[in-house]
């Protein structure tokens, strides 16, 4: 029998060099410095104002965990010290003497200390280095590498966004960061498990590679069991790897959310001692025999039956036969400090991202490979997920001791993340492979390694002989072939940034991508996520507040972007509405664009869905959990049927597995209502190819574009359209009648227009940093009516929802510049 005892008791953290002296602090494992300091009182809040600054001697001072723990002799041949997660460079001590040592965050580590243990008191001690000193080390001794930052990340196998990014912070962890413990097992133990699942036809076939460790050479029964099949094999002394294969008649299949179920089964994998009298020829029975106890250890984990595939051209996914569009977001670590991060707090946010009507995640090369509960919440929720192997951005270098740490990640990961249907894409890496083409590297680099035989040669050797059954794409963005152009819109994945960075986003209409892996605009975060992080004034320039804006003049972007679209801030009301408005119309226009360019373009993913801290950036959800209006605007513009306005046509998308039937209404108002010009027509819509409905002139052709609009609709689906930009057109002083209601999870709001109300939206977050409401962002014409509900427990003044700077539309800001 395999036990294992958990050691996440009695820590404390000691600083051995550098930095204020800090001495047995109680420490919580698993963990991290920052954590065990802030909860000590001992450091301020970092992702408050702009207590980063002060706390960068953190990651370059030494600092030493320790505990104690009782230990019994309990009869076993083996005891490993087990460590799931050290974060990084870090010496393990146990009883005084050094059981190992580690430089990678993105692998665990084995210890066999049974020899070291003694009865009573025993103590384990994990000193860890500072990262930059063991990164800066390497630097000097494999030369510089060309990035984005003078920071050191390339050379250390560490989370890299740690070192700070256009987005994040610079706060350098050290610490357990996952469990530890001791494990002990007798005659023999399951070090590996790695299932492959195929269908051939409607029948599906679990093939499952087996390695165990040894502690005699005594026979080994291995036991497999999916979907009430069952298979059994014996390893012979002497022997340490099994490959046991299972047919499965017609499985249920795991879809990608919208297609169909996410069926998984349970698949169990057992090693027990084989009694003298079970067969050692390998052969299956559906029967049972005698074991004895010796060896015990049992694996399990869902798994779900599927196909997958990747044309490397045109970037079409193919589930199970059916060819995808791809609605997804780049997924970042959600935490700076990763044990901070609950099932619970991923269960919400991955339900973010299906509330948004997502199917994918893309998980960045710049953050960490995520936990079990991450893959499994994607498994049960139907969303795909791209992973990242973890390089961005940067040269790294391909020579030891980077290499073989490397290395040893992949093998593990690969292995780990083997079972989850989810995973449907390997990558190499974020934007090295453009970097090096494009980025003016090769000077710099002058000859020294870039990551090319990671991307080209190991990293697809190692996914050939574990994990043959997915796709893999060298980098994203790749156009196919190491001589082509890395981002060319012809083929592969594309990262389109000159947009954000120079251009206007209508310049997003001038792309015909097969598909694009990351596009994005930036926004700042609910005002009550700014107002908790920041002290003192709210103002678009004011200190504390450009703190938490890491992007290369963020905010002048910010305000350029807004461009002849909206009218110029007066003030911190004005900039926040207006700024977060502009990044949801920016990435609606994007995004309608390229879908409408289906089955040319084959998907979208945004960047990105979520924040680690509160900062201005470019994702939907914020870094305390707050949508922002994009979220409600990617709900709309991922919905699986879409309604759009592509110059003169209207597009009828539609992503479902039925055909989408109704009359389609064009009409062209003035912006008081009157109806000046109408089309009709009855459509039936497929699901695939986009349908292009060309519109008369009647609609298309305004007599006064300044104040008139176009209004579409499609069994309930509504786009609506002006002739000018907001800025130019005539929109009308804000007329409306509002009722508030009480309701038992906090209050109805009703706004009735009396005049066009453009882009009407509810920020109830003002008035409780605890509110939610359902929608915003919708155009009301004259006479008609939006409703909002509002989630709060707080007692709040029914005139406070229904004005400044709660209840918002663009007509307030137009109106008061003209």
């Amino acid at each position: 029998m395999t036990t294992l005892r958990p050691l996440h008791n009695g820590w404390t953290l000691t600083a051995v060099s550098g930095g204020p002296r800090i001495q047995a602090v109680p420490a919580t494992v698993p963990g991290c410095v920052h954590t065990d300091l802030l909860a000590a009182g001992l450091i301020d809040d970092p992702y408050l104002d702009d207590n980063e600054n002060r706390l960068s001697w953190i990651g370059r001072t030494d600092w030493r965990y320790d505990t104690a723990f009782t230990w019994t002799d309990d009869g076993h041949d083996r005891t490993d010290l087990v460590c799931q997660g050290l974060d990084t460079v870090a010496t393990v001590v146990l009883n005084g003497t050094v059981v190992g040592t580690t430089a990678n965050q993105h692998r665990s580590y084995r210890f066999p200390v049974r020899h070291l243990l003694h009865e009573g008191e025993n103590t384990l001690s994990v000193r860890f280095s500072s990262a930059y000193t063991y990164a800066e080390a390497q630097r000097s001794a494999l030369g510089h590498r060309p990035g984005p930052y003078t920071e050191p990340f390339p050379f250390i196998r560490k989370t890299a966004s740690n070192f700070g990014w256009d987005w994040g912070p610079t706060l350098v962890t050290a610490g357990i960061w996952k469990p530890i413990g001791l494990e002990s097992w007798s005659g023999a133990r399951l070090a590996e498990v790695r299932p492959q699942l195929t269908l051939d036809g409607a029948d599906g076939r679990a093939r499952i590679a087996v390695r165990v460790e040894r502690a005699d050479e005594l026979p080994v029964t291995v036991d497999a069991e999916v979907a009430g099949i069952h298979v059994r094999t014996v390893l012979r002394p002497g022997e340490r790897t099994a490959v046991l294969e299972l047919d499965v008649p017609t499985p249920a299949l795991w879809w990608p959310r919208g297609h169909g179920a996410q069926n998984r089964y349970d698949l169990t994998v057992r090693l027990t001692g084989a009694s003298d009298g079970t067969r050692t020829d390998g052969t299956r029975t559906d029967g049972t025999c005698a074991d004895d106890t010796r060896a015990d250890d049992t694996w399990q984990r869902k798994v779900g039956f599927r196909t997958v595939e990747v044309d490397q051209e045109t970037f079409a996914f193919t589930v199970n036969g059916t060819r995808l569009q791809i609605r997804g977001a780049n997924w970042i670590p959600d935490d700076c400090f990763p044990s901070r991060i609950t099932r619970a707090r991923l269960a919400e946010r991955l339900d973010q991202a299906v509330g948004a009507n997502m199917n994918l995640l893309r998980v960045w090369g710049g953050g960490t490979y995520e936990s079990e509960d991450f893959y499994d919440l994607a498994d049960e929720l139907g969303l795909l997920v791209w992973q990242d192997f973890l390089f961005a951005c940067a040269a790294y270098p391909e020579e030891d001791p980077i290499r073989s740490e490397v290395e040893a990640e992949a093998r593990e990961n690969i292995t780990r993340l083997t079972p989850h249907p989810s995973l449907v894409l390997w990558c190499g890496n974020n934007e090295n492979i453009w970097g090096e083409a494009d980025w003016e590297w090769k000077g710099e680099l002058a000859g020294r390694s870039w990551g090319a035989g990671y991307y080209y040669d190991l990293l697809p050797s190692l996914l050939a002989e574990l994990d043959p059954t997915r796709p893999y794409v060298p980098g994203s963005p790749y156009s196919g072939r190491p001589d082509l152009p890395a981002n060319d819109p012809a083929q592969g994945p594309i990262h389109v940034w000159d947009v954000w960075n120079e251009k206007d986003y209508t310049h997003y209409a001038t792309y015909t991508p097969r598909f694009v892996s990351e596009f994005g605009f930036q926004a700042p975060p609910a005002h009550a996520t700014l107002r908790r992080s920041v002290s003192g004034e709210l103002h678009q320039d004011a200190p504390f507040v450009l703190h938490h804006q890491k992007a290369d003049d963020g905010n002048g972007k910010l305000l350029r972007g807004l461009g002849e679209h909206l009218p110029q801030p007066a003030g911190y009301d004005d900039w926040h509405y207006l700024t977060q408005l502009n990044q949801a119309r920016a990435i609606t226009y994007g995004v309608e664009h390229f879908r409408a360019l289906a089955p040319h373009c084959n998907g979208t993913i945004v960047w990105q869905l979520n924040d680690c801290w509160p900062v201005t950036s470019w994702a939907a959800v914020d870094g305390d959990a707050r949508p922002k209006p994009l979220w409600y605007a990617l709900r709309r513009a991922y919905a699986d049927r879409l309604l759009t306005l592509q110059g003169d046509d209207l597009v009828l998308i539609n992503d479902g597995t039925t055909t989408w039937s109704g009359e389609a209404r064009i009409d062209r108002y003035r912006f008081d209502g009157e109806l000046l010009a109408s089309d009709t027509h009855k459509l039936d819509v497929p699901p695939g190819a986009p349908e292009r409905l060309p519109l008369s002139a009647a609609v298309t052709t305004a007599a006064d574009p300044a104040g008139e609009l176009i209004v579409a609709t499609f069994d309930g689906s509504r786009t609506v359209r002006l002739f000018t930009e907001d800025a130019a057109a005539a929109l009308p002083a804000p007329a409306f009648d509002t009722r508030t209601e009480r309701t038992a999870t906090g209050y109805r709001v009703t706004v009735t227009a009396r005049s066009l109300l453009r882009d009407l939206a509810l920020f109830p977050d003002r008035l409780d940093p605890d509110a939610t409401v359902d929608d915003m962002l919708t155009t009301l014409l004259p006479g008609e009516s939006a409703t909002f509900d509002v989630t709060s427990s707080a007692d709040l003044a029914p005139d406070a929802l229904t004005g400044p700077p709660v209840l918002r539309c663009v007509n307030q800001v137009v109106r008061r510049t003209v």
